[in-house]
């Protein structure tokens, strides 16, 4: 069992920054793979970006490549998602989920790969 809680949402102007962080308890969050998804109303929820468990390996959905950063701090059970050069379209509920895994390089790039959801954060980037 895994808790997610995701904050740092908020509104920003387009070409802004914004960080996002999601706080995780409740199980060992060392050997949780970890992925940032997001949701515009009427849209299917979409792959953002995902870091393994040892933090040695990322990816990114090709719409934010180059723009956003994920990272983790086991120590503070905290993974974070940076925001740059953001967009309009970049506008949804961001959700933090979590994947329990052996393998210190897995990376899940699909919403069904994942366990554990956080509640979300609302990004607007007004233009």
């Amino acid at each position: 069992q895994v808790q997610l809680v995701e904050s740092g949402g908020g509104l920003v102007q387009a070409g802004g920054s914004r960080g996002l962080s999601c706080a995780a308890s409740g199980r060992t969050f060392s050997s949780c793979a970890m992925g940032w998804f997001r949701q515009a109303p009427g849209k299917e929820r979409e792959f953002v970006a995902a870091i393994s468990w040892s933090g040695g390996t990322t990816s990114y959905a090709d719409s934010v490549k180059g723009r956003f950063t994920i990272s983790r701090d086991n120590a503070k059970n905290t993974v974070y998602l940076q925001m740059n050069s953001l967009k309009p379209k970049d506008t949804a509920v961001y959700y933090c989920a979590a994947k329990p895994t052996r393998s210190s390089w897995y990376l899940g790039v699909t919403k069904g790969e994942y366990d554990y959801w956080g509640q979300g954060t609302q990004v607007t980037v007004s233009s």
